[in-house]
């Protein structure tokens, strides 16, 4: 997966950058299975079909391959449709054997203590620098709780989603859950939230998360209109039409360390190319 990229210094500050990725989930039961919600005991929370688990697996091989810098640690919305997603990507990331014969996690061997440290200047000031990709659950990642997002009548009549947080750390891959970070968003947004308020949700845990993390690259793995405002909040005058399943934006910004700790960072650039990445957008009008 590689490793950190080298920091450069100036004089008692060094610098180097910290990159940010927001991935959609998979494909969804619901849309290819329109009776699945008639008999589901949880009809606002529909899996993955199996080419959905497919295309996250292929995904992550996709991020291992491509990316050019080492993943450290994953956030993912409570939501069971992120959850298995992120467990085929960390899978994909993680895996011992790359062998284009494996489509899903279901055979695959991991290793998340995979990555190294790299000696110098970023090790010295953070010493306790992931060994291992670990994985945490971010009610912040969460779908816009509104019915722009949930379809009418599918929501909980009583207004409580019932995520079991047990129950769905212990879907992720063995030895990557991190229990230990304190989230960004302690429980998830009230019902019925505006589309505004969902907007300005994703970004100010977009940015939360890079602040507690900044010696670290992050995988955010949301909904589809966290990856639009991933685009459009670091892209100026920027509109997202499509985001297709699994895709995935990239931003990235400088991070300054100072010998006490400290850090300074600029601002997250959005780094995408029309149709690679599974995002369709243009400049937004006047």
């Amino acid at each position: 997966m590689g490793s950190l990229p080298t920091p450069t210094s100036n004089g008692d500050r060094h610098q180097f950058c910290q990159n940010v990725v927001v991935m959609r989930h998979g494909d969804r039961i619901d849309n290819f299975e329109p009776l699945w919600a008639t008999t589901a005991e949880r009809p606002w929370d529909p899996p993955l079909v199996d080419a959905g688990k497919v295309r996250a697996f292929c995904s992550g091989r996709k991020l291992r391959t491509h990316l050019g810098f080492p993943i450290h640690r994953v956030f993912v919305s409570p939501f069971l449709r992120c959850i298995q997603t992120a467990s085929e990507v960390v899978s994909a990331l993680c895996a011992i054997d790359d062998d284009p014969n494996d489509m899903t996690s279901d055979k695959v061997k991991i290793d998340p203590s995979k990555l190294k440290t790299t000696p110098g200047p970023i090790s010295d000031l953070f010493e306790l620098l992931l060994l291992i990709l670990q994985v945490s659950v971010e009610y912040g990642l969460c779908e816009m709780l509104n019915r722009e997002a949930i379809r009418p009548g599918m929501e909980p009549k009583d207004g409580d989603f019932g995520f079991n947080i047990s129950e769905l750390e212990a879907m992720l891959p063995a030895g990557t859950l991190d229990q230990t970070v304190e989230r960004v968003y302690q429980e998830l947004p009230r019902w019925e939230e505006t589309v505004i308020g969902a907007r300005a949700r994703y970004e100010k845990v977009i940015k939360a998360l890079g602040d507690k993390f900044p010696s670290e690259n992050l995988l955010l793995v949301t909904h589809g209109e966290g990856v639009e405002v991933a685009v459009s909040a670091f892209l100026k005058d920027t509109t997202v039409y499509k985001v297709e399943y699994c895709a995935y934006s990239h931003s990235r910004r400088p991070i300054f360390l100072g010998q006490d700790q400290s850090f300074t960072a600029g601002e997250f650039e959005a780094l995408i190319h029309y149709g690679q990445s599974g995002i369709s957008y243009g400049p937004s009008s006047a």
